[in-house]
């Protein structure tokens, strides 16, 4: 009798994640960068619907055009409740914040993860990690 084949899979997300996803620091890593870059697309979004440039952000938050720059950078790390709350208000918007447990524990710690979560903009949420307590 015949055993049945593996399939294989043709996601190309899949596949990276497979290859190159293999431990609890791999996972860390990628939530973090996943979490800076929807708080980076959630201010280049809100920005470009209010029509302005990073230069005009800069001045209605008082801040210059390389900070809007850094912040819209997925790469960045310094984000800050502060800054991100000028930033609302000068869109005339505001924060909510949420903080929800991880549906299963972390490997590392065995206790569950936090994180925050700022409403959707574009249809997608944006997190900032935070450590469990």
């Amino acid at each position: 009798m015949k055993t049945a084949k593996k399939r294989k899979t043709a996601d190309a997300v899949k596949i990276l994640h497979t290859l190159y996803i293999k431990t609890a620091e791999d996972r860390r890593m990628l939530r973090e960068a996943r979490e800076q870059s929807e708080v980076a697309a959630q201010i280049y979004n809100l920005r470009q619907k209010a029509g302005l440039s990073q230069k005009g952000l800069a001045k209605l938050v008082g801040t210059t055009q390389s900070v809007i720059s850094q912040l819209e950078d997925a790469d960045y790390e310094g984000h800050s409740l502060k800054m991100l709350r000028r930033i609302a208000d000068a869109l005339n918007c505001e924060i909510k914040v949420r903080i929800v447990r991880h549906k299963k524990p972390m490997p590392a710690t065995g206790s569950p993860a936090c994180f925050v979560v700022y409403p959707p903009l574009a249809g997608k949420p944006a997190a900032v990690n935070c450590p469990a307590p």
